[in-house]
């Protein structure tokens, strides 16, 4: 799947929005990190520019991504969530900010939090 420049942003985004979320980031999330910027061809130069976009346009780019890609950005968020072995109620708290935006729901993902 294909992520427009934009959309990239606005996913990167959100991953490290959940990254921080609970203030300390852990080597496993490194990782994960270290393997979306593979997945999706980018560099820490672009998680620089992810920080600098506006949450609210990052919000905005989501909302108008189709049914699929916000699916996989949910999976992705999911997936930070538990990278440390731990999840954090603030995590989940931004995940499921980051869904309502988008307009779906957890029950059209796959449960990870189980």
């Amino acid at each position: 799947m294909t992520f427009t420049r934009e959309e990239k942003l606005a996913l990167v985004k959100m991953v490290d929005y959940v990254i921080l979320a609970d203030s300390k980031v852990d080597p496993a999330e490194m990782r994960l990190l270290t393997e979306l910027m593979q997945r999706f061809d980018f560099n820490a130069f672009f998680i620089g520019q992810a920080r600098d976009l506006n949450k609210e346009e990052a919000y905005r780019v989501l909302g108008n991504m189709p049914l699929d890609k916000k699916q996989v950005l949910a999976q992705l968020l999911d997936q930070v969530a538990i990278a440390d072995g731990y999840v954090h109620e603030k995590e989940i708290i931004k995940i499921m900010e980051a869904l309502d935006h988008m307009g779906i729901e957890r029950s059209t993902i796959k449960d990870n939090f189980s």
